[in-house]
């Protein structure tokens, strides 16, 4: 999943998204532990799509955050 694709899910489907890659990164890790596990690369690539996943929830956070203390000076300078 690129960051593209990352930005354009809203917050309910983001939340959604980090549970079901924690429980496909759980999987991949039991199929490793079990030799079952053929492309490595998939637990990068799945790492990779969390941290993805987390960074853009975080952004929205400090800008959320931003915008209502812009909110809060504006309304205590008038």
């Amino acid at each position: 999943m690129r960051i593209s694709d990352v930005r354009e899910l809203n917050d309910t489907e983001l939340t959604k998204e980090l549970s079901d890659q924690g429980r496909a990164m759980m999987n991949l890790r039991f199929r490793k532990a079990t030799r079952q596990l053929t492309n490595t690369n998939e637990l990068r690539n799945t790492r990779k799509t969390i941290a993805r996943i987390k960074t853009v929830i975080r952004e929205r956070a400090i800008t959320a955050n931003l915008e209502a203390e812009q909110a809060t000076a504006t309304v205590e300078g008038e």
